[in-house]
């Protein structure tokens, strides 16, 4: 970490070397990655959640990937190398042997000194481990605190090149053999001085080399934010960052810095084309899962990058097994969406949630229950519901007690709310651990006057439906949209997923006033099956646009559930061009045309803003948000939206998610995106 910085920076950085190691063992223990060597060299033993588990299952499945590749192109050869800088204490040496792939290769791991020690002692410690190596039974001695005939540990800080070299020289690393660099999240603690010193050292001193680098990118969107504060509050400044802040930016770095060949992909991509189907569908389904923004978001801001030099053959590890679309070209903004802080509504701790669901029970009075959020200074599922109404051109807000039979009825997250009536609402779904069945419907009873200045009880009670029909109901992640078909008023409830199916394809018409199932015949092509996706009324029938797919793929096509005289008819809306895939968005119509709002996309280079349909003409245009006047990271997704057709007014409640391990972020206060400006009558 530089040699000016002070013994508790690099302590700072050993931390992450330490707590990586923590998170892959967990890992292991679910059967995400098979590695039986995590365990002695973790030390302690923690349990991490799901969405951990897969954040370091790519992370291990990256490198390796990368240095099997390279281990193969080079098995004829009669020897190779491989140095991993801050190795902290990886098993990848342990692994290699076990598996026979290290017949002709020598294995350099550097790290600071105390790790090496701690990690010298351990492996001498354990049978499992120093009978691999073959110890020499020889004393580390000053740097090198282990050496076995493969295996070579050494302590020396990274920055100090000089340093570096002339240890490295004393352990026997030969610069004229085939050389496999290794930084697994290690140059961004460095100064960019002196990564990129290193990086150049290596191409100048090794005729013959591949460097393999896995870290962050993307610091300046939403996530990117909360995972630059993390990093600094555990006092590991992410360096590179600033000056490489993109997958294009790192590869102009290593083509300038004396490599020849260098690709890069991150995460999204790896996973989509690096991993085979059948193990990305293992991964899938190794325990509940139900964070998938994040699971995206996460893999946007991770890339792996191979460079090479001099390598017969080359050294392409990360070309694609499956053709799959590249998303790495920006995405076109044809214009800019102002956002504005509500005035009257910061503060109000209830609207800082997500996975919750807002409906308009009357002009300008809003209605939000369920989703994960704060209450009482705690992250929790919420319980309390909150009205929002619009007074002299302010919104204000109160939380509604619910005047519930079960407490718990009400806790629920992505759940759907329909109104009946301007006293009467319909909850449909939802669910409180993913592991858990989806929950029954409820009714929502609402007084005629309520509002935000007379906070009346919401009095919740269960509907009762016949069993089979209250099974069907049992999801979350759908959509529950009004239509009507001859005159009839119905919901229209489609797709989702389940605890036991992670996405759904079916659809079921309520008949409202008495929530009866109906058959109704429909025709055309079905849409694949799909779950966090959009649906809005129009004509009579249903839009859906985007949504998560089978393979946990976002999709770009939008349907039309049309009325025909004896039912109704699927049919695909093309647009052009062809509509970003997203999912976790919000959708509203007006006047013809279909507003979605915000979600997650795998082009990293932007966010979702607004995006704008044209249902005649198939015109697709995106619109990027402006969040200039916000002091805070706008996360789009999990949000809920609500659309004021006067005012030409959106209004974004809540929104944000679990970060991976960097903290939970909560949108804290509802933004005001003006449309005016796009939805100009042409």
């Amino acid at each position: 970490v530089g040699s000016g910085s002070s013994v508790s920076l690099s302590r700072q950085v050993q931390g992450t070397g330490g707590s990586s190691a923590v998170s892959k063992c967990s890992a292991a223990a679910r059967g995400y990655i098979q590695d039986r060597f995590l365990r002695l060299l973790a030390g302690r033993r923690r349990r991490r959640a799901p969405l951990i588990h897969r954040g370091y299952y790519i992370r291990a499945r990256a490198v390796d990937h990368c240095v099997q590749d390279f281990l193969l192109k080079t098995q004829s050869l009669p020897r190779t190398q491989i140095l991993s800088l801050g190795a902290g204490f990886d098993s990848l040496y342990f692994r290699l042997k076990d598996m026979g792939l290290l017949h002709h290769s020598v294995v350099y791991e550097v790290d600071f000194p105390n790790v090496a020690c701690q990690k010298a002692t351990l492996i001498k410690g354990m049978k499992e481990l120093s009978a691999l190596v073959g110890d020499t039974g020889g004393e580390g001695l000053g740097p090198i605190a282990f050496s076995g005939e493969d295996y070579k540990l050494l302590g020396v800080d990274l920055s100090e090149l000089s340093e570096l070299e002339r240890i490295l020289e004393e352990a026997g690393l030969n610069n004229e053999i085939p050389t496999l660099f290794i930084a697994e999240v290690v140059l961004t603690y460095m100064e960019n001085t002196r990564s990129d010193a290193l990086i150049q050292w290596a191409a100048e001193h090794f005729p013959q080399a591949c460097f393999l680098v896995y870290e962050q990118v993307h610091p300046e969107d939403p996530f990117g934010h909360v995972m630059q504060q993390h990093f600094s509050r555990l006092n590991t400044a992410l360096h590179s960052l600033a000056q490489y802040p993109d997958c294009e930016a790192q590869q102009r770095r290593f083509l300038g810095k004396g490599w020849t060949e260098c690709s890069v992909m991150d995460m999204n991509e790896f996973f989509t084309s690096c991993i085979p189907e059948d193990e990305q569908q293992r991964v899938q389904t190794l325990e509940p899962f139900d964070e998938y923004e994040e699971w995206h978001l996460k893999c946007s801001h991770y890339f792996v990058l191979a460079a090479s030099k001099g390598m017969e053959p080359s050294w392409t590890p990360l070309l694609p097994s499956v053709t799959v679309p590249h998303h790495a070209g920006p995405v076109g903004m044809a214009g800019s969406v102002p956002a504005a802080v509500c005035a009257r509504l910061s503060g109000i701790p209830g609207l800082r949630r997500y996975g919750h669901h807002s409906v308009l029970i009357k002009p300008s009075v809003i209605l939000t229950t369920g989703g994960f959020g704060e209450e009482d200074g705690q992250h929790c599922r919420m319980r309390n519901f909150h009205v929002l109404s619009k007074h002299a051109g302010y919104w204000e807000a109160v939380c509604v007690t619910q005047n519930i039979p079960n407490k718990r009825w009400g806790e629920r997250l992505y759940h759907t709310v329909s109104c009946l009536s301007d006293t009467l609402a319909l909850m449909v779904g939802g669910r409180t651990s993913p592991s858990s069945a989806g929950l029954g419907m409820l009714w929502l009873k609402f007084p005629k006057t309520c509002n935000a200045s007379g906070p009346d009880d919401v009095a919740v009670g269960l509907v009762s439906l016949q069993p089979a029909a209250e099974a069907a109901l049992l999801r979350w992640r759908h959509s529950t949209t009004e239509m009507t078909f001859k005159g009839e008023q119905y919901l229209f409830v489609y797709g989702g997923r389940s605890a036991l199916e992670p996405v759904l394809g079916d659809w079921h018409f309520l008949h409202t006033p008495e929530l009866s199932y109906t058959v109704i015949a429909v025709e055309g092509p079905v849409p694949e099956s799909r779950h966090s996706h959009s649906a809005c009324s129009w004509e009579g029938g249903v839009l859906i646009a985007g949504g998560l797919g089978a393979a946990e793929q976002p999709l770009g096509s939008v349907f039309l559930l049309r009325e025909l005289e004896h039912g109704f008819q699927w049919q695909t809306i093309e647009t052009h061009p062809p509509l970003v895939p997203r999912y976790s968005h919000t959708a509203h119509v007006h006047e013809g045309k279909l507003l979605l709002v915000g979600g997650v996309w795998f082009h990293a280079s932007s966010m979702p803003g607004v995006t704008v349909i044209d249902l005649m003409t198939g015109l697709c245009l995106d619109y990027v948000i402006n969040v200039e006047h916000l002091e805070w990271p706008l996360m789009l997704h999990n949000h809920s939206s609500i659309f004021l057709p006067n005012e030409k007014e959106l209004l974004v409640i809540g929104g944000g998610g679990n970060c991976f391990s960097f903290g939970t972020h909560l949108n804290p206060e509802p933004v005001s995106l003006s449309l005016s400006s796009i939805l100009i009558n042409h």
